[in-house]
């Protein structure tokens, strides 16, 4: 069986809309199949609503012991270079690049703190 979340990952659509088309909590994986080869008209009218900007799901996988998850991406989110379970300890995530400095974002899916090394900006003497 498979849940609506699983599902709504799977149509790459937002799990409110899942539950709003009528989705139910949970069902086959022939059920789903049928719905991804003759998709209903709201699934097909939201992949044409698309602007490929910004996407629906992304998957997170910790630098440090590869936990995952998918998540609905935050507006305030910029390109992380790592995700790591909030629980690691400093010395186990991976050093800030050279030449980078490090920015850390807390609340990044359930349980990651998002990792963002840029290039610094050039010292001014």
């Amino acid at each position: 069986m498979i849940s609506r979340r699983d599902a709504a990952i799977t149509l790459d659509v937002p799990l409110e809309m899942a539950q709003r088309h009528g989705l139910p909590k949970w069902m086959t994986e022939a059920e789903l199949r049928a719905i991804l080869d003759n998709p209903p008209p709201w699934l097909v009218q939201s992949r044409a609503n698309r602007t490929g900007k910004r996407p629906v799901w992304v998957h997170l996988e910790c630098a440090v012991c590869g936990y995952e998850e998918a998540a609905r991406p935050k507006k305030w989110w910029p390109d992380f270079t790592y995700v790591v379970c909030g629980h690691h300890p400093p010395s186990e995530i991976p050093p800030v690049r050279a030449g980078c400095v490090r920015s850390e974002y807390d609340g990044v899916g359930t349980r990651f703190v998002g990792i963002a090394d840029v290039e610094a900006p050039p010292v001014r003497l």
